[in-house]
């Protein structure tokens, strides 16, 4: 008999407004994905936990108290480079995308996010990751 294992992508999800995150985790879970849901206190923090958590993906909100987008892509790469991060802001400029996409996130998506458009982003930047690896 031939056994034949699923894996399920395990999101790290980083948004410090409790609505959207219980949001982004309801949407994630019902797409199959494992869900962890986590604040960091301050940028140095973020590293240490990537590397704990064993994470997919990152999917995380640009503004938040002790960590801004850029800081926290800037430290996603010190800790796994092959990490896709997802960024998610209510307040979208071109200087800021480009400065997040040199640092590597996959891509910058607007609040409010709809299900199919988030679990789209979410499929494309694991699908992409699995062809680089």
């Amino acid at each position: 008999m031939l056994d034949v294992f699923l894996t399920v992508s395990k999101i790290l999800v980083i948004e410090d407004s409790k609505m959207m995150s219980r949001y982004l985790r309801e949407r994630l879970e019902e797409a199959g994905y494992e869900v962890e849901e986590w604040l960091p206190l301050s940028a140095m923090e973020v590293p240490e936990h990537i590397i704990a958590s064993a994470t997919d993906l990152i999917l995380t909100d640009y503004q938040m108290p002790g960590c801004n987008g850029v800081t926290l892509a800037r430290m996603a790469q010190r800790a796994n480079p092959k990490i896709p991060v997802i960024v998610l802001t209510a307040f979208r400029d071109q200087e800021m995308e480009s400065n997040l996409l040199r640092l590597g996130v996959r891509q910058v998506l607007s609040k409010p996010i709809g299900a199919r458009d988030l679990t789209q982003a979410i499929e494309d930047a694991l699908s992409a990751h699995a062809t680089e690896s």
